[in-house]
C-alpha cells in the first residue's frame, strides 16, 4: 500500500496570509482605539465610574494637578488602610483616564525616612498643611508599637495647594463603616478640592442682618470656610427692594426680633425670582444669661413674624423644645455648700446629638451634629414643592411646648425613658420646587402691576433649607476674643459635624455644577466574615489548592484522548 504525500504548501501560504491579516487588524484596531475612548465598569454599584460632572471637571483642566498621597508603606494588622490606599489609587487612575497628562500623582510613605528628625519635621509640615495624623498600633516581637500615619494628600494646582483628607472619622461608627464611608466620599472630596483650587468668579451669598442675628464674630468660622467657594457679604435689607439682587443664597442666622412686612416681602420676592435661602431660626427663645446666673429660666415663643411665610412654603416650625436622651453634656458643680467646686460632666437633654441617618448627599456619612434648644418641624402639603427631611432626633425624644421651664437641676434627676416616646422629630428640612408667594391675592392691584416692583405670585424652581436651631451655626469665642472651630464643644473637647453640615447645605443651595451628586454614590465594601473564615479556612485552602490542579489534569487527559483518536490510522 502506497501512502500519499500531503501537499503542505497551500496550507502554509494560507496560514501566513491569515497571520498577516490578523496583525494588520490588530494594528488597525489599536490605531482606531486612539480616537475612540470608552471604559467598561462591570461592578454592580459602578464603583470605578466617575459621575459626569467629575469627568467634565477632569477634561477641562488646563494645568497639571499634582497629588502627593501620604498613605503608602506597610500597614501590618490594618488591612483597612491598604484598601483605602488602593481605592485612592483607583480613583486617581480614573481621573487620569479623562484628565490625561494634567493629572499626576505620587504615593509617599512618611515613615520611610530613617532619620527620626527628618520624620518629625515632615510630620509637622503635614500637620501645618491641614492633614490629620492617625496612630496605628503595630504588633511586633517586643510588643505593641505606635506608628503615625497620615491618611491624606496634598493637592497642588496653579501654584496653590490644599489638603485632601482620605479617612473620615465619625463618632459612634465602627472602623469598617468609617472606611466604607471614606471610600464612598473619595470622588466628591477630590473633586471638591480641585474645585476650590480652580474656582474663578465666585458666586455671591449674604448673611441677613437687622433682626439681631449672629454677628460676624459669632459666625466667623463658617464664614471663613464659605469664602473658599463664595463671596460672602452681610446685608441689611432695610426696606430696599433690590437689596438682595445678585445673591445666589441668603443665610438667616438666628434672628431674635421680628421681621417687618416690607423686609418679608423682599425676601419672598427674592425667592420667587429663583433665589435660595437657609433659614436657621429659634422658634423658642431661651436666655443663656439667665441660665448662667440663676440656673433656671423660661423658654418662651420667639416672635419672628416668619411662621406664616414658612407655612406658605411648606413647613411649620413648632414652639416647643426637644429633649433627647442622645445628648451632649455640661459641667455641673457637685460639691456641697462651702466646699471647693467640683464639676462633673452630666447629660443635658436640651443639647441633642443627631447622627444623620438619611442618604441625601447633604447629610450622607456626616458625623454627629450638636444642637442646643432645638424645636420640631412639621411638613405641610404644598403643591409643587418636594420636602426632604435631612435630620431627625433619636428614638428617645420628648417634647415640651412653650413656655418651658429650663433648670440646670434637671441633670440630677434620672430621666424616665417611658416619657421619651416622641422619637424621630425632624429638625432640618430641605424644600425644592416652585413656591407660591405669601403675598399672592393680598396686595393692591396698583402694587401688583407696578413694573418697578415686578411682583411675582409664583416662583421659579429653587431650594431652601429650614433648621430649627439658631445655635447650630454659632462658633464659640475663646478667652482672647478669637473664634473657635464651629462644632467644637469646650466641655467634652469633641468636634461635631456642624460645619460640614452647613457647608453641604450652602453647596447644595448654590450648586449648578452637580458636584454634590458625587456624594450620593453608594459603594458597598464587601467584608469577609471573620468567624466563618477562621472556621472554614482549612477546607477552602484544600479546595483552592487541589481543584485547579485536578481540573488541569482532567482537561489534559481529555485533550490527549481527542488527539489520539483524531490522528489514529
Amino acid at each position: 500500500m502506497v501512502k500519499e504525500k500531503t501537499n503542505k504548501r497551500p496550507h502554509k501560504k494560507r496560514d501566513l496570509i491569515n497571520l498577516a491579516l490578523s496583525f494588520v487588524i490588530i494594528v488597525l484596531l489599536n490605531y482606531l482605539g486612539g480616537f475612540l475612548f470608552h471604559r467598561f465598569d462591570l461592578t454592580s454599584e459602578k464603583r470605578f465610574t466617575l459621575t459626569p460632572n467629575s469627568k467634565e471637571l477632569a477634561k477641562k483642566l488646563d494645568d497639571i494637578v499634582f497629588v502627593k498621597v501620604y498613605l503608602d508603606g506597610d500597614f501590618p494588622g490594618a488591612a483597612g488602610f491598604k484598601r483605602l490606599h488602593n481605592a485612592s489609587k483607583e480613583l486617581l487612575d480614573e481621573f487620569k483616564a479623562y484628565g490625561g497628562d494634567n493629572i499626576e500623582y505620587q504615593f509617599i510613605d512618611p515613615n520611610s525616612f530613617a532619620d527620626k528628625k527628618q520624620r518629625e519635621e515632615l510630620y509637622q509640615q503635614l500637620s501645618k498643611k491641614g492633614l490629620q495624623a492617625t496612630n496605628l498600633e503595630v504588633k511586633g516581637e517586643k510588643g505593641v508599637n505606635q506608628q503615625i500615619i497620615f491618611p491624606g494628600a496634598i493637592v497642588s494646582y496653579k501654584g496653590r495647594e490644599l489638603p485632601w483628607q482620605l479617612l473620615k472619622t465619625q463618632m459612634g461608627v465602627s472602623p469598617d463603616e468609617q472606611l466604607n464611608n471614606s471610600v464612598q466620599d473619595l470622588e466628591y472630596e477630590f473633586s471638591n478640592t480641585i474645585r476650590k483650587l480652580n474656582i474663578g468668579l465666585k458666586p455671591r451669598i449674604a448673611f441677613i442682618e437687622g433682626q439681631h442675628e449672629y454677628d460676624s464674630l459669632q459666625t466667623a468660622d463658617i464664614t471663613n470656610a464659605l469664602r473658599e467657594f463664595y463671596e460672602v457679604d452681610r446685608i441689611t435689607i432695610n426696606n430696599k427692594l433690590k437689596a438682595l439682587d445678585g445673591y445666589k443664597t441668603i443665610i438667616i442666622a438666628k434672628p431674635d426680633s421680628a421681621f417687618n412686612e416690607k423686609d418679608k416681602f423682599i425676601i419672598d420676592q427674592y425667592i420667587m425670582k429663583g433665589g435660595s435661602a437657609l433659614w436657621i431660626i429659634d422658634p423658642v427663645y431661651v436666655s443663656y444669661d439667665s441660665l448662667r446666673k440663676s440656673a433656671a429660666t423660661i423658654g418662651i415663643e420667639n416672635q419672628l413674624n416668619v411662621k406664616d411665610q414658612l407655612f406658605k412654603y411648606g413647613v411649620r416650625v413648632n414652639a416647643n423644645l426637644i429633649m433627647d436622651l442622645q445628648c451632649s453634656a455640661i459641667p455641673v458643680n457637685k460639691a456641697l455648700v462651702g466646699q471647693q467646686p467640683k464639676f462633673e460632666l452630666m447629660p443635658w437633654v436640651f443639647s441633642p446629638l443627631i447622627l444623620p441617618a438619611e442618604q441625601h448627599p447633604i447629610v450622607k456619612n456626616l458625623d454627629l451634629i450638636k444642637f442646643d434648644f432645638v424645636s420640631s418641624i412639621d411638613t405641610i402639603a404644598t403643591k409643587g414643592v418636594k420636602k426632604t427631611i435631612l435630620l431627625k432626633t433619636s428614638r428617645y425624644t420628648k417634647l415640651a411646648n412653650a413656655p418651658v421651664r429650663v433648670n440646670l437641676a434637671m441633670v440630677n434627676i434620672r430621666p424616665d425613658e417611658t416619657q421619651f416616646r416622641k422619637g424621630f422629630q425632624p429638625v432640618a428640612i430641605l424644600l425644592e420646587g416652585k413656591f407660591e408667594s405669601l403675598y399672592k391675592n393680598r396686595l393692591a392691584p396698583s402694587i401688583v402691576k407696578d413694573s418697578a416692583i415686578g411682583f411675582k405670585s409664583e416662583g421659579k424652581d429653587t431650594k431652601m433649607i429650614v433648621v430649627s436651631d439658631g445655635d447650630v451655626i454659632k462658633n464659640n469665642i475663646d478667652r482672647n476674643g478669637q473664634p473657635t472651630q464651629l462644632g467644637y464643644d469646650v466641655y467634652t473637647r469633641k468636634t461635631y459635624g456642624n460645619k460640614t453640615f452647613l457647608l453641604n447645605c450652602i453647596n447644595w443651595l448654590c450648586d449648578d455644577s452637580g458636584l454634590m451628586s458625587a456624594r450620593a454614590r453608594d459603594i458597598k465594601l464587601r467584608m469577609l466574615n471573620k468567624k466563618k473564615v477562621a472556621a472554614e479556612r482549612l477546607k477552602w485552602q484544600i479546595v483552592n489548592t487541589t481543584l485547579p490542579i485536578t481540573f488541569i489534569i482532567i482537561l489534559g487527559m481529555i485533550l490527549f484522548f481527542i488527539r489520539k483518536r483524531k490522528y489514529a490510522y
